[in-house]
């Protein structure tokens, strides 16, 4: 196996493989330390940061341009390399079931450029045991390697979370384990390198996996009784956010709150660890509850939408709403996953056109994956309603006498708001009818 000593020195290289979101936060930070080569297939994202661009603005222009990692489209630079950390996406496909393309095609890459004595180390989320049961084999099959004795592998699962400057790569405790103690060893040292919250050693990859799988489940779950609550308090005619005000006074309630479950994390992982269940014999009941919940919520929100039009006398079949914010999470440009398309096919189905804006998510990526071509807030007259789906910080300028000259009757408007961006009195006060989730 590749020796610490090696890596520190220069005389092998680590290989990021992946440059998104998990990737290159992670490729910026080893660089300060070890020579780095952050590998991704896409061209069109090489060059990207090779001109100091980042889109997903994970990372600034001034640490892209310091940084010595050298990024590179082609794969034959991975035979420089010691230690391949392979950080790609594992979404799921229509059925809900994990889909390892990604990974495997990521794992056949490697393999195919990796030297004797190599350490390939994953990132991803997968299910317990994956590593071992899918990865491994790929990998002696394309390399012609013996696993544990030409090369080991580790896992380390990723904790980034988009668009949080507090809760960072390095002060965020990572998880390791290898396959070997001398191969966690060496990636106990290699993180902790960057990692200032320090590493957390498991006995097992199969544990480690485990552990990653759960966080974003606990999380699913979480939100998905603050969801129950709130369809529970909607119709009981009172207000969730007050609600969970009043009862986050005792010490010991947990402070989460309703909202849409979209990304590639949350809204996925889930899955993986149920699809492990099942092959298993064992039908998880609350995992899947949890999941059915917060993928009904966008349906829930526009059925909202339409009952209190209705309510106000509009006619739905003519009505016009406007919908701000389109991406999974506020102030991340990423658009997979997000639940607000739920929300406008669900309103398509009544016959309302909706009006989405969204200031920082790509257009074209949008018309590509959903076929919705955004607005300008300039567009936003005549409106029946507004819905607050995604509350950046770019739409804090919003008042509400803007809102006002949106709608087509200032005297009878609605603003749903999803994750109260607005504060009940001040919308009362500007004689705006609020409706929040």
């Amino acid at each position: 196996m590749v020796s610490f000593e090696r890596i520190v020195s220069g005389d092998v290289s680590v290989a990021v493989v992946g440059l998104g979101y998990v990737g290159l936060p992670l490729a910026i930070s080893l660089a300060k330390h070890f020579s780095v080569i952050g590998y991704d297939q896409h061209t069109q994202r090489i060059e990207e940061l090779r001109r100091g661009n980042d889109h997903t603005g994970e990372v600034s222009l001034e640490a892209l341009s310091n940084s010595t990692a050298y990024f590179t489209a082609d794969p034959r630079l991975l035979e420089k390399a010691g230690v391949h950390i392979i950080a790609v996406p594992t979404p799921i496909d229509a059925h809900h079931t994990p889909d390892l393309v990604p990974l495997l095609m990521a794992t056949r890459t490697v393999a195919s450029f990796m030297q004797r004595d190599s350490v390939i180390v994953y990132e991803s989320t997968v299910w317990p045991g994956a590593t071992e049961e899918k990865c491994v084999p790929v990998l002696e099959n394309v390399s012609g390697m013996r696993f544990g004795k030409d090369f080991t592998v580790g896992y380390s699962p990723e904790r980034i979370n988009p668009g949080d400057k507090e809760h960072t790569l390095e002060n965020v405790v990572k998880i390791v384990a290898g396959s070997d103690n001398m191969t966690t060893a060496l990636l106990a040292g290699l993180y902790g390198k960057i990692i200032t919250a320090g590493v957390h050693v498991t006995s097992s990859i199969m544990v480690a996996e485990a552990a990653k799988v759960i966080e974003n489940t606990q999380r699913d779950l979480n939100i998905a009784l603050m969801n129950e609550l709130a369809i529970i308090f909607n119709s009981l005619g009172i207000d969730t956010g007050e609600v969970l005000a009043a009862a986050g006074t005792k010490w010991n309630f947990l402070p989460f709150s309703p909202g849409l479950v979209g990304g590639h994390c949350i809204g996925v992982d889930p899955y993986y660890l149920t699809f492990k269940a099942e092959s298993l014999g064992y039908h998880p009941q609350v995992i899947l509850a949890g999941r059915r919940i917060n993928d009904s919520m966008g349906k829930f929100v526009a059925e909202a939408c339409v009952k209190e039009l209705i309510r106000k006398g509009a006619c739905v079949r003519e009505a016009k709403v406007g919908i701000l914010g389109f991406t999974y999470k506020e102030n991340v440009p990423d658009i997979r996953n997000t639940r607000v398309i739920d929300i406008i096919n669900e309103l398509k189905e009544f016959g309302i056109e909706a009006l989405v804006h969204d200031p920082i998510a790509d257009n074209e990526q949008a018309i590509r994956e959903y076929e919705i071509s955004f607005s300008h807030l300039k567009d936003f007259q005549q409106l029946d309603a507004v819905i607050v789906a995604v509350p950046h910080k770019d739409y804090s300028f919003i008042q509400p006498k803007q809102l006002l000259k949106w709608f087509r009757d200032a005297g009878n408007t609605l603003v749903l708001d999803v994750k109260g961006f607005f504060e009940p009195a001040v919308m009362e006060a500007a004689g705006l009818e609020l409706w929040r989730m």
